[in-house]
């Protein structure tokens, strides 16, 4: 599928796709939006991609933010628009029910975070900084920033971050439960495309049966939680991977799974 704004790569199981606009620091435009959304359909509807890593092209940015050229001409009822178009997307990645790294070599600031924040697992350079500086421009984040941060690391750094618009460092990042790993910036790529692998090998169903339980269970009671974990373990025994994996561990071998 071609694109304007994006580059995607199949290795093996894993799909790496790449926001391209380093000439604008990989900024969030509609029409990057609508690939992206594009993009992580077609990644959930092949059974051969298992598991996906998202970053930004060039050295300097993962995304720098929404595109504040495009914003600024926008009236009170084309950002409500533009606010729903990219929580759409963060919700679609954060739901497509296969595992997403978001590979942070740069910076990742307001619909940057935001969009790495709907990832499952946020893996950043030692020279990454993040940050919500929306307050700086007379906005409030837009794409779901003051939720998705707010689950990650709390009621104290979300108002730091929001309030007061300052990026922070990868290490202080990492402090807050915002980033996974915190890597030295030329081990980046290896270390991500070595975690996201390992992720493909894995059962998946019983990657989605996680997924589900945490991200949906999670915004429930602990008893509607609960019952989502129990039936994604009851359906897992339905499935020849289920089987697979129990054999394998058995009979002290590596495990294929294939997903069904």
């Amino acid at each position: 599928m071609p694109f304007n704004t994006l580059l995607t790569e199949d290795r093996g199981a894993v799909r790496l796709i790449t926001v391209n606009r380093p000439d604008k620091l990989n900024a969030l435009n509609r029409e990057t939006l609508t690939e992206l959304h594009a993009a992580f359909a077609a990644a959930a509807g092949e059974a051969s991609v298992r598991a996906v890593v998202l970053t930004g092209a060039g050295p300097k940015a993962f995304v720098a933010g929404a595109d504040i050229a495009e914003m600024n001409g926008l009236t009170p009822v084309q950002a409500r628009d533009f606010s729903r178009h990219g929580q759409a997307l963060m919700t679609r990645i954060e739901r497509l029910g296969k595992p997403v790294i978001a590979m942070l070599n740069g910076f990742a600031l307001g619909g940057g975070l935001e969009l790495a924040m709907a990832c499952h697992l946020r893996l950043a350079a030692d020279s990454a900084k993040v940050g919500q500086p929306e307050i700086n421009l007379g906005l409030i984040p837009g794409f779901g920033g003051t939720q998705r941060l707010l689950r990650l690391a709390g009621r104290a750094a979300t108002l730091e971050l929001c309030l007061l618009g300052a990026p922070i460092g990868a290490e202080r990042a990492l402090q807050l439960g915002i980033v996974n790993r915190v890597v030295p910036a030329a081990e980046l790529e290896a270390t991500t495309f070595a975690l996201a692998e390992q992720l493909a090998r894995a059962a998946p169903q019983a990657l989605r049966g996680i997924l589900d339980a945490v991200l949906l269970g999670g915004e429930a009671g602990i008893d509607t939680g609960l019952d989502y974990e129990t039936q994604g373990f009851a359906l897992a025994f339905s499935t020849e991977d289920m089987k697979e994996g129990t054999g394998a561990f058995l009979a002290k071998r590596t495990p294929n799974f294939t997903g069904r």
